[in-house]
């Protein structure tokens, strides 16, 4: 399925009026963990941002600030720059080539828009150096973008392969990205025992285990740092049929009132750790665990985008692949269950005046404020600018030199402005549309 949804209240800072505006995309704020941010050579706002190295093998987190940057409005051409990479194997040989072409047609593009040979080659010197850093090429992972313009150079290595792209506008391209940032491109799997706890990052086709640092390894870890260590004793034993028994831990005795509050316990400082980690970050959280552990967990928890349905049973022994099948099920029926809803109420609305799917109606409709609903489709590209002095769209046969993608521009203005975006596969559109909207009066 390809339902994807993304939500954003308004933001408080209007677009600039009479600016011809290019593509832009805000992001939600639901990508994963530790930015790790380097100084480039152009200056104190110019990094590049890592998302896997050489310590860590998991995805980084985009906190709000660095997605204010990129949806900001640097100075002059900008250049967004998608390429598949591979985390083994012979093709990850191939991966510095492909980008080599691709920096190379975003230079043929520069040129096209008037920019001289050496500002380009000033321009695109940041990514060409990473063509001979064979360190850089061993820690990818399935995708990699780079964005950069006079004033900064920023890559991101990230779980989802994209298609090879070069875009040079007057803003980031950020489409490609969607699928990362929307609410049902990212969620979080926290599996819960009394001999330990993993938190997993995910996403509908991915999976990685995420680092919790400065939390209790295991129940009796957390009695041992409250300074409260029980006599836990740790007893083995065989069952009828000749096999092992799971080992469990015994004190106050499993289910009594000691018990759980010593569990309780454990669970807030787990808890802490987990809020510490994603705080800003709004992506659904799912527990697994047996049974009787996951309401004491949400006891516990401060967490605000809990699901309510868990995956019930002993996560001790599945592997990640196997908590993601699992917990998939669970995000996929509340997804579905989103857009429906939301379809549902386009049906409701269409033929009454306030739907279109007229792509130059959106667009103003979206910047001033109109649209509460948006679908757009998987894959489709637009090219046109939108006037807002005027208030009007205007979509080319042909693409131009300084032409954004408009289907970009009305899912970016909806979310600016508090409104909803699905991004579907045609298939499941409401209508034969690159776009359809519901508006609010």
């Amino acid at each position: 399925m390809g339902e994807r949804c993304l939500r954003r209240e308004p933001c408080p800072c209007p677009p600039v009026e009479g600016e011809s505006h290019g593509v832009t995309l805000i992001f939600s704020v639901e990508i994963l963990t530790v930015l790790k941010d380097h100084s480039h050579d152009r200056g104190s706002n110019c990094e590049k941002v890592d998302t896997l190295t050489e310590e860590d093998n998991l995805m980084d987190l985009l906190p709000g600030t660095e997605l204010d940057k990129l949806t900001g409005k640097p100075r002059g051409a900008c250049v967004s720059i998608f390429l598949p990479t591979h985390r083994a194997g012979a093709e990850t040989r191939q991966d510095p080539i492909r980008l080599k072409n691709l920096l190379d047609e975003a230079e043929e593009r520069l040129v096209a828009r008037g920019l001289r040979t050496p500002e380009t080659g000033r321009l695109l010197e940041p990514p060409r150096d990473l063509l001979a850093d064979d360190a850089f090429w061993r820690h990818q992972g399935d995708g990699l973008a780079l964005f950069l313009s006079s004033d900064e150079f920023r890559y991101y290595r990230l779980p989802l392969s994209f298609e090879e792209l070069v875009v040079v506008a007057d803003r980031y391209h950020l489409k490609p990205l969607l699928p990362l940032l929307v609410e049902d491109g990212q969620f979080y799997v926290l599996a819960l025992s009394q001999n330990g706890v993993r938190l997993l990052q995910a996403t509908r086709h991915t999976v990685e285990e995420v680092e919790l640092k400065d939390v209790p390894e295991s129940l009796a870890d957390a009695l041992n740092r409250d300074g409260q260590e029980k006599q836990l004793q740790f007893h083995t034993g065989t069952s009828g049929g000749g096999g092992s028994r799971p080992a469990v831990f015994h004190g106050h005795g499993i289910g009594d009132e000691g018990s759980k509050d010593d569990i309780l316990r454990y669970f807030r400082q787990v808890d802490r750790g987990v809020w510490e980690l994603l705080k800003g970050r709004w992506a659904p959280l799912v527990l697994a665990g047996v049974a009787y552990l996951l309401p004491i967990y949400r006891e516990a928890s401060a967490y605000p985008n809990l699901v309510d349905e868990g995956v019930t049973g002993n996560p001790e022994g599945l592997r990640a692949q196997e908590l993601h099948e699992k917990t998939w099920e669970v995000m996929r029926t509340r997804f579905l269950k989103a857009q429906r809803e939301a379809i549902v109420r386009y049906e409701q609305y269409a033929g009454t005046g306030l739907t279109s799917t007229d792509l130059e109606t959106v667009v103003p409709a979206a910047y001033f404020g109109r649209v509460d609903l948006l679908f757009v489709t998987n894959g489709s590209h637009r090219w046109g600018i939108f006037d807002p002095a005027a208030g009007e769209a205007r979509l080319h046969r042909k693409t131009e030199a300084r032409d954004g993608d408009l289907v970009d521009f009305a899912a970016v203005q909806t979310l600016l402005n508090g409104g909803t975006v699905y991004a579907l596969d045609p298939e499941e559109m409401p209508e034969e549309a690159d776009v359809t909207s519901v508006f609010r009066y």
